[in-house]
């Protein structure tokens, strides 16, 4: 590609843009004059299949610095050096602007081995050698011989604390399932539901990852918990709160996950005091302030709710044991109900609920049925609970 900043034209294949967009951004990397900066967004808006081509290679290069430390290292081995790729645009007439710019500044510290190999191959090659050298990786990290593997089971009503192997402590809520295994590389835990409080040993070289549904949660170290519960209806996605330190949460993937790190959607860094809820395919939510009553109310013996429907509440209190209690009419069941409430005194919850709601207890054959105190009328006005 020229330096003039007006020698350019639309790319007659998606090939050649792609072709194109590698030459912008390395160049863009090494750093641009006003006359090559104004080329380039000339560039761009030529053609919208530029502006996608450039926009795959940000997307691409972002995604390197989630790579895990074995990919890293796979990459390294599957590509050619650095240095003998540089060498090669000596030879290579067509692209020493790319040589230039790939060199012209040290890149972020898991880019600068593969910036100057990006400069001087068509993407298509990149791509391919990246895919081998993760593949690689991921051939080396799943064939990992496990440490320690555990299954760990709370029933209903029951709560656990466990000491695991490499000092963790796990703290598992009534009703959660959980297994364990522990590799050389890594630690994985996987939340088939329920949910769970995590103080994570810090190991910088293995990783802690928790797979719940659609979603992975990745640490080194710190305190956090975990929610994931799709039998209740309206309550499927998944809740990461965080304590202590910092997590990563992305979307779980189908493709393997190392291939997944490189190429897929983008992580969410959570620090103390924050959390978000991913919804039922694993997209990461906004990110909001930890509510008041901590991470893990459940501890504690309390369950939370904040404007949450009636019939969703009574299914929170019916993981902790069987309630006997029942709502049939659709109006009733949609009764927002807002409060905290100890989920093994379910008396109490029964003596309050009239109070906060238009609603009364009709005892049955085999419990209560909660009803609209004054019939269709009733169930107008939803006052909170206090």
């Amino acid at each position: 590609m020229s330096n003039s900043p007006t020698d350019f034209h639309p790319a007659s294949s998606a090939e050649e843009a792609d072709e194109a967009a590698l030459d912008w951004f390395v160049r863009r990397g090494a750093g641009l004059e006003a006359a090559e900066e104004a080329a380039f967004q000339h560039w761009l808006a030529a053609d919208p299949a530029h502006t996608a081509a450039f926009a795959h290679w940000e997307e691409d290069w972002s995604a390197l610095d989630s790579l895990p430390a074995a990919a890293v290292q796979a990459l390294r081995d599957a590509l050619p050096e650095t240095a003998s790729a540089t060498g090669q645009a000596a030879a290579n007439p067509a692209g020493p602007a790319r040589a230039r710019a790939a060199t012209a500044r040290p890149a972020p510290p898991r880019r600068a081995w593969f910036a100057s190999l990006a400069g001087l191959m068509p993407r298509a090659a990149v791509t391919a050698l990246a895919i081998a050298g993760v593949s690689a990786a991921l051939l080396a990290w799943q064939h990992q011989q496990p440490q320690f593997e555990q299954q760990y089971i709370s029933m209903r009503g029951e709560q656990r604390s466990i000491a695991l192997p490499d000092g963790s402590q796990l703290h598992l809520d009534t009703a959660t399932r959980t297994e364990i295994s522990f590799y050389p590389g890594r630690r994985e835990l996987h939340l088939a539901g329920g949910q769970a409080m995590f103080e994570v040993s810090a190991n910088p070289d293995r990783p802690f990852d928790v797979v719940a549904g659609p979603v992975r949660v990745t640490v080194v170290g710190t305190r956090f918990s975990v929610r994931y519960t799709p039998e209740i209806a309206g309550a499927d996605g998944v809740r990461v709160a965080v304590e202590e330190g910092h997590v990563r949460v992305r979307q779980h993937s189908a493709l393997p996950d190392l291939l997944a790190s490189l190429f897929g959607g983008d992580p969410v860094d959570l620090v103390a005091g924050q959390q978000l809820v991913a919804s039922a395919d694993g997209t990461p939510g906004p990110v909001a302030a930890v509510a008041p009553a901590g991470i893990a109310p459940w501890r504690d013996s309390r369950v939370s709710f904040n404007d949450t429907p009636l019939e969703q509440a009574l299914a929170e209190f019916a993981r902790y044991g069987d309630t006997r209690l029942t709502v049939q009419d659709p109006a009733v069941a949609a009764l927002r109900l807002t409060g905290t409430f100890d989920p093994n005194r379910l008396d109490n919850f029964v003596r309050v609920l009239p109070q906060v709601l238009p609603v009364r207890m009709r005892q049955g054959g085999e419990g209560m049925e909660i009803v609209a105190a004054g019939g269709a009328d009733g169930v107008k006005g939803t006052p909170a609970a206090r």
